[in-house]
């Protein structure tokens, strides 16, 4: 795996950057520092992997910003026995952001081409076991439920009830919610019986969540 000092340097200073915007979770900028986000890209785009701007990964998706991925984890506080499903792998950088924190992750994706890449990637490459799923996850994964934590990484045109119905009792969703082109992110705790608090965040820019519940 070719990642060197020169990577762990520019990770360490992004991470730093990341702190003065506002990210305070400690072990999400460590998870920063640690995952080497120049082998989830393509390598013409190496030199600038560490800026905080996304890059496309095919299949009309991207690589989020380092500052989106990492504030959308500290609004899951997570713990490191927490059941966490991920919709939307894409290129896996999210997902290993995640796995450093709690070794519990189910993720899955709907483009194949992606979902065949990333999981080679982060079983041959990453040597990670993850839980990893092709299909529309919109409908999240009522096998595998209730979850913990769970984290949409594309924008959702409404709520989505069917994810909201998978979380444990006292457990989070975040999701982006909105257009096509800007949506609020929206952090959702499920409380005793169908009760839920909602609290809204800054505006966002995801690709469109596509599925049942989706575009």
């Amino acid at each position: 795996m070719n990642d060197n000092y020169i990577h762990k340097g520019k990770r360490k200073r992004l991470a730093e950057s990341l702190m003065q915007k506002g990210i305070t979770d400690q072990k999400v900028l460590d998870a920063i520092k640690i995952v080497p986000r120049h082998l989830f890209i393509e390598p013409i785009f190496e030199h600038h992997a560490y800026d905080d701007k996304p890059f496309s990964i095919g299949e009309g998706q991207t690589i989020s910003h380092p500052y989106t991925v990492a504030f959308q984890t500290q609004l899951l506080n997570i713990k490191p026995e927490d059941k966490i499903l991920e919709i939307g792998t894409g290129s896996g950088y999210q997902a290993s952001i995640l796995y450093q924190l709690s070794k519990n992750i189910f993720s899955i994706e709907q483009s194949k081409m992606l979902f065949q890449k990333t999981k080679k990637l982060l079983s041959s490459v990453f040597n990670y076991k993850m839980n990893l799923f092709f299909g529309d996850g919109s409908i999240g994964l009522k096998k595998h439920a209730p979850f913990d934590k769970i984290i949409v990484t594309a924008g959702a045109p409404i709520m989505n009830e069917s994810l909201k119905k998978q979380l444990k009792i006292g457990g989070i969703l975040v999701i982006p919610v909105g257009d096509s082109k800007s949506q609020k992110m929206i952090r959702v705790t499920k409380e005793e019986g169908e009760l839920y608090n909602y609290e809204t965040f800054s505006d966002f820019s995801f690709v469109p969540l596509v599925g049942e519940h989706g575009w």
